[in-house]
């Protein structure tokens, strides 16, 4: 077994209440409940998640302060610069604000730094370039300056006030924009919590156009939000927040705008992706995300923000061609530095000591090692970090397994680091010079007192057990309903016993890395693909399979198909 197998729990009495109100399978209701969908009212908003149920966006913190300050901007025509992130949470989060308060009468400028010379998050020194640079009154910091103590003291320093839409944990202390409108300052409504800050931005248009329409104001009572929803999409589902509550409602909207969008950025991004028909959340994760995110990894993000502002096709199609060209590029520098960096981990890694692996090289690339980060994570199922040189020091990017929280360990090794940000799962680092070593041994201190040995297996949970005779075209369809699946609505996955292959594995693939087989508990058959199975790991004798069941179209034919998650002997 790769994983360690979790089944949920049984729980009789909700899941016979929801298939006795509603017309649903008992595996249905199930899997509804696995996800705390437990009323029939809760089914219903959870199944057809509608932007009129979306909460009140002054229901955020701080949103009051931040709409009365952008509003006096407005009348005073103050100049306005928007201070984005270069992932594409930050660069959908800067264009749709950029786009929409323009487009109100706010005196805008975006800007967003590189990773390469304007330091990590809101930074005093990519400021300084610029105030060199522009003539600011006000700065709105996105996805950006809830650890940024230094750089808004600096903006303070400059009579320059800030507001803060953001995320990301707030430091200890805290810094002291005008307003920080981040839903981690309180936890009174705890659906605001996952919202990424594209969907913080959506909330402060929201905001904003309610104030205006209150007062009467005829360009917020004719600007229609729902044209701004496939950046949100964008942005929330390319930043791996919970696909649940606000977000849920958000993308679901978004993904319907995005497959219809006449933003000529978008269409030209999704003709270069090979992107055509319904865009799904796999689209943005595998096709047009990674293409949105290659020029900040790669030079500096202002392609990324071009193409999402372009007004004409031929503007597009140019930075379209320019995101592919760096993509390219950087799979090809991800695809070395990986190899060198599982390498070199295989070489000293020792599993009884080795709770957090930190490896590092000055000679890397800092705009891939991220991804580097995840790969060699999911390698050895350690949390990671993953360091290059910045020209001072080290800089770098972790990823966490389920039960370490990186943004907590971090802060007991803050006299080791220059700074740090980001989430339980994922976050950024930069080390004290000369600090590495002793870095890398704080933060396994901190590891070995909250991770325990059976953590190490990466975990699977299991909606339910069931039979193959219950895998039915209907019921498969009837599970499509939970989409858009991701983080915190994952895919439906199940457990089937008792199984046997009733035919030869075939073995396909320019590699023949992958397998198709058929497998049977005789009361039903069906096919079952296994990507990346290798020969010695094929089921044998009598075993038990997770698997995500799938509906496999091809030819205008529809047939069952489940995709092999792991499999174990039977028990006896």
């Amino acid at each position: 077994m790769k994983y360690r197998w979790s089944l949920a729990p049984s729980q009789p009495l909700l899941t016979g209440q929801l298939f006795r109100e509603l017309p649903m399978s008992p595996l249905m209701a199930q899997c509804l409940v696995n996800r705390g969908v437990v009323s029939k009212a809760e089914v219903s908003e959870f199944l057809n998640p509608r932007l009129k149920l979306l909460a009140d966006p002054f229901l955020i913190p701080n949103m009051d302060a931040a709409v009365e300050r952008l509003w006096k901007a407005r009348e005073d025509n103050e100049q306005l610069l928007i201070y984005g992130d270069y992932d594409v949470d930050g660069v959908s989060s800067t264009a749709l604000l950029a786009e929409m308060l323009t487009e109100l009468g706010w005196t805008v400028q975006p800007y967003l730094p590189s990773r390469f010379d304007g330091g990590y998050g809101l930074s005093a020194v990519a400021l300084e370039k610029c105030l060199e640079k522009f003539d600011v009154d006000i700065v709105l910091a996105v996805d950006c300056g809830s650890t940024a103590v230094e750089a808004i003291e600096f903006l303070n320093s400059k009579k320059v006030d800030v507001l803060v839409l953001d995320h990301h944990q707030v430091s200890v202390p805290p810094p002291e924009p005008l307003a920080m409108v981040n839903p981690q300052v309180s936890n009174d409504y705890p659906n605001f919590q996952e919202l990424c800050s594209v969907g913080l931005a959506f909330k402060l248009a929201h905001a904003l156009v309610k104030r205006g329409r209150q007062e009467g104001l005829q360009k917020e009572r004719d600007l229609d939000l729902k044209q701004y929803l496939d950046l949100v999409a964008l942005g929330t589902v390319a930043d791996l927040v919970p696909l649940t509550g606000e977000n849920r409602k958000l993308v679901r909207s978004g993904l319907e705008q995005l497959s219809e969008t006449t933003r000529p950025g978008l269409v030209s991004l999704k003709k270069i992706s090979n992107v055509s028909g319904p865009v799904t959340v796999f689209n943005i994760g595998f096709h047009l995300g990674p293409r949105l995110n290659a020029a900040g990894r790669m030079d500096n993000p202002d392609a990324s923000l071009n193409l999402l502002l372009a007004k004409d096709r031929y503007e597009a199609e140019k930075a379209a061609e320019t995101l592919d060209n760096y993509n390219n590029e950087r799979r090809k520098i991800e695809r070395d530095i990986s190899t060198q960096a599982v390498e070199n981990v295989r070489e000293r890694f020792d599993p009884e000591k080795d709770f957090v692996i930190v490896e590092g090289n000055m000679e890397w690339h800092l705009g891939v090692i991220g991804i580097v980060a995840s790969r060699v994570m999911r390698e050895f199922y350690r949390p990671t970090f993953i360091l290059a040189s910045d020209g001072d020091g080290w800089k770098g990017s972790a990823r966490s397994i389920e039960g370490f929280d990186l943004a907590e360990a971090m802060r007991g090794c803050d006299d080791l680091l220059n700074d740090h940000g980001g989430h339980a799962m994922a976050a950024g680092v930069s080390v004290k010079p000369g600090r590495l070593d002793a870095f890398r041994e704080r933060i396994n201190e901190i590891a070995k007192k909250t991770i325990s040995p059976d953590m190490f297996q990466p975990p699977l949970k299991l909606d339910a057990e069931t039979d193959l005779s219950e895998l039915t075209l209907v019921h498969i369809e009837e599970m499509r309903q939970l989409e858009p699946l991701g983080q915190g609505n994952p895919e439906i996955q199940l457990l089937v016993a008792g199984l046997t292959l009733s035919s030869p594995v075939y073995r396909m693939g320019r590699d023949k890395q992958h397998a198709k087989f058929w497998v049977t508990d005789e009361r039903g058959a069906c096919e079952v693909v296994a990507w990346n199975l290798k020969p010695e790991d094929e089921p044998k004798d009598t075993f038990d399979i997770a698997i995500a069941p799938q509906i496999n179209e091809f030819k205008g034919r529809r047939t069952i198909q489940l995709k092999l998650i792991d499999w174990r002997p039977a028990k006896d």
